[in-house]
């Protein structure tokens, strides 16, 4: 029964291989309740979707140059195009990981939409889960009839 699940496998397999492929019912509510179940055993975790993510090592680990939306509008001196002013953040993991509470496991970085990466990316983030032992990945795939999961290097073979 899904309602009676305790997710101790799930959890188990994400600590053992750090990156792992979630396909879930297109319906959702499952996602939800293994997020819970990952935070009450000592993550943070951290959404996002895989679109748009760009340089997936630059957005994730090192500073990079971001241009907020310009509606239109121009600089000051109105002479230059209308892209806006680029501004230098830190990588999303990078920062979670200097934010992290004292008594937390490490991060999870739970990607929505990951059908639309590429294998050099999946690859990466496999790489990055096992270069930092703090930061897992969980990358959904795409939709199944139950919820399934798979470590993430084993659907790359």
């Amino acid at each position: 029964m899904a309602l009676l699940t305790t997710g101790k496998s799930f959890i188990r397999t994400v600590e053992k291989s750090g990156a792992v492929a979630v396909y879930a019912p297109l319906e959702g509510g499952f996602e939800g309740r293994y997020v819970r179940r990952l935070r009450c055993s000592g993550y943070s975790v951290v959404n996002l979707t895989a679109r748009g993510l760009g340089d997936v090592a630059a957005y994730l680990t090192q500073y990079h140059g971001i241009r907020p939306p310009h509606l239109g509008k121009k600089d000051i001196a109105g002479s230059g195009a209308a892209v806006g002013l680029r501004y230098y953040v830190p990588g999303i993991a990078s920062y979670q990981l200097e934010n992290l509470p004292q008594k937390s496991k490490g991060i999870i970085l739970w990607i929505i939409e990951g059908f639309v990466l590429s294998r050099q990316e999946q690859e990466y983030l496999v790489s990055l889960a096992q270069e930092n032992p703090q930061i897992k990945v969980v990358v959904e795939m795409g939709g199944d009839r139950q919820f399934s999961f798979k470590p993430l290097a084993d659907l790359l073979v």
